[in-house]
């Protein structure tokens, strides 16, 4: 399978554009993890700059690789909306709060 992740408020806690302060989401970042270590593509796409035009690419990516991410590739430049509807998007905190949190949690949790 194929996942599509943002970054902010997904995988880490960001406020606002200080994304030099964003901090990791242990828990949800060994989820994905996971679903990558169980041979499922994972694209993190970020809309980091989309508003200022500044490119935080390596930055990024710098923070993908200190907390341990394991991804297919990272896409940046997606478009800066307040509201993205589509018929397989799922709000982040619903995702890992739902049903999928129980997917062998305790796995996730140990790594």
């Amino acid at each position: 399978m194929k996942y599509a992740g943002d970054i902010d408020d997904t995988i880490c806690r960001t406020k606002g554009s200080d994304y030099e302060n964003s901090e990791p989401i242990r828990v949800r970042i060994n989820h994905f993890n996971m679903l990558y270590d169980w041979g499922n593509e994972i694209h993190y796409w970020t809309a980091r700059g989309g508003n200022s035009g500044k490119d935080w690419s390596a930055l990024t990516e710098k923070q993908l690789k200190e907390w341990g991410c394991r991804y297919t590739s990272l896409k940046t430049g997606k478009p800066p909306y307040d509201w993205w509807i589509d018929d397989k998007a799922m709000n982040a905190d619903l995702y890992f709060s739902g049903p999928h949190r129980e997917v062998n949690q305790d796995e996730v949790s140990n790594r």
